[in-house]
This record gives structure tokens, sequence and C-alpha cells, in this order.
């Protein structure tokens, strides 16, 4: 594949995912999240009697972890490092010196840069 104009060419392997996507990925992990936590607080009352150290862990879990899927859920889309900057520098242009006369091809005044504005 040639290419016509010269410039940079992309490629879009690196593109994050679509924001749908990214939603439902999310909301996919914060219900699991919310299962897990239902299932813990259910054998936290089932096994309160029976194992009371593995039914407080269980509580401990369903306290939890509705903050840690919140902060989950909430973290955001994943970060493109390979994407391609927005910014295109400036090109360089070189600045004329101390004293210097601009040539008289660069559209200076003629030749005319030592006289005066107004003195022809």
């Amino acid at each position: 594949m040639a290419k016509r104009d010269g410039g940079e060419v992309f490629r879009i392997t690196g593109a994050r995912q679509g924001l749908a996507d990214d939603v439902r990925g999310r909301q996919r992990r914060y219900v699991i999240s919310m299962t897990v936590r239902t299932l813990s607080v259910i054998a936290a009352a089932v096994l309160w009697n029976v194992e009371r150290h593995v039914a407080i862990v269980a509580l401990a879990l369903g306290i939890l972890l509705p903050y840690i899927a919140v902060v989950i859920a909430n973290a955001g889309r994943e970060t493109a490092p390979s994407l391609p900057s927005t910014f295109v520098p400036a090109p360089v242009r070189p600045a004329l010196g101390v004293g210097e006369a601009p040539s008289e091809g660069n559209g200076g005044n003629g030749g005319d840069a030592q006289r005066p504005y107004g003195q022809n």
C-alpha cells in the first residue's frame, strides 16, 4: 500500500474500545461483584451459628465489597498509550541573527534594508 500524500499513516489496532463496550464491561464487573457480595451475606447468615469465624469474614466481605465494586466500576476507560499524538509541532523557521539584514531573495525591500522608512 503506497502513501499518496506522504502524510503519516495511523494504525487503528491500538485504538480504545468503543464507549458502549466499555460501559457494558464495567456493568458486567459491577454485577459480578454484587453477586459475590450477595452470596457472602447469605453465607454469613447461614454460617453464623455453625462456623462463626467464616461468617464474620463473609460478613466483612459483604460490607466492603460494594465500595470496592463502585471504585472498580467508576475507574474509567483504559489508557491508550499507543494512540497517535494530536500535537503537531510547528515547523522550525530560521531566525535572523543580531545585525543581519534580510537577503534580497527573502522579500526584503529590494536592497534598501539600511534606509529608514519613508526615505526613498
